[in-house]
């Protein structure tokens, strides 16, 4: 069975038997959306969170079993510190606002990147909402807040480095499977498609090991205007191309 949406009065369809397993966002575009409507910034990460609710519940109806979110990046600190301090305090609401319906829907939460360098009311919601869903046998929700590409490949060099200074890793061990496994999405596939809205084309610093086969699709949407149809594009394009990975 397939799923029929509308393209330029066409009806396309897709096909509901090659879905991407892991499809991971760059949700990018919040703060010009909302320029462009002369708000603050905070509310166009406000509209974000709105488009995080429509894309996860048609993620999981459509049958993705992993979907990464790009929330907050390591470069992120940079911003203003109204600008921070709001997203942080967006973090906490949609947990708390949200984890009793996707804990009743089956979904787990996973995290990536370094939340030790969060709020303590952040850590706190965070953690009990990974603990809640752990057991969950549905879509697993992975936001990644702080969190950086090439600080996570340095990290798993370290702890790869240690394990060999102790006598505890040979070198030949040390293949690209066993190196997936000191990274934050550890057990979870790489994403098959990686999409960015707001005309930007470029990863930011995000799943650069894990993207090394992935698909990506761009869009000129903001994150906050991103819907459902949307996302039916980008699958259907997906769905249309020849993955070789490297061969012919």
């Amino acid at each position: 069975m397939g799923s029929f949406i509308k393209k330029n009065k066409k009806e396309i369809v897709i096909d509901k038997e090659n879905i991407p397993e892991h499809i991971a966002i760059i949700m990018d575009g919040n703060g010009r959306w909302a320029k462009k409507r002369n708000l603050p910034r905070t509310m166009g990460h406000k509209a974000g969170v709105e488009a995080i609710r429509k894309i996860l519940k048609e993620a999981d109806r459509l049958g993705v079993k992993y979907l990464t979110l790009y929330a907050f990046s390591t470069e992120n600190w940079k911003r203003p510190k109204e600008e921070v301090s709001a997203l942080m305090k967006l973090l906490v609401e949609y947990l708390k606002n949200e984890i009793r319906e996707l804990n009743e829907n089956g979904v787990v939460i996973r995290i990536s990147g370094d939340i030790t360098k969060l709020p303590k009311d952040a850590q706190e919601e965070i953690k009990k909402s990974v603990s809640l869903t752990k057991n969950n046998k549905g879509l697993v929700l992975n936001l990644a807040f702080n969190y950086g590409g090439r600080d996570e490949i340095l990290r798993a060099v370290r702890s790869i480095a240690e394990e060999y200074k102790n006598n505890e890793l040979e070198l030949e061990e040390i293949t690209e499977e066993r190196f997936s496994n000191y990274l934050y999405t550890k057990n979870m596939p790489d994403p098959d498609l990686i999409i960015r809205p707001s005309g930007e084309q470029r990863i930011s610093n995000f799943l650069l090991w894990q993207c090394a086969y992935s698909e990506f699709w761009y869009s000129d949407i903001c994150w906050p205007d991103f819907n459902e149809e949307h996302l039916h594009k980008a699958i259907y394009d997906f769905q249309h191309r020849n993955r070789r990975y490297g061969g012919i």
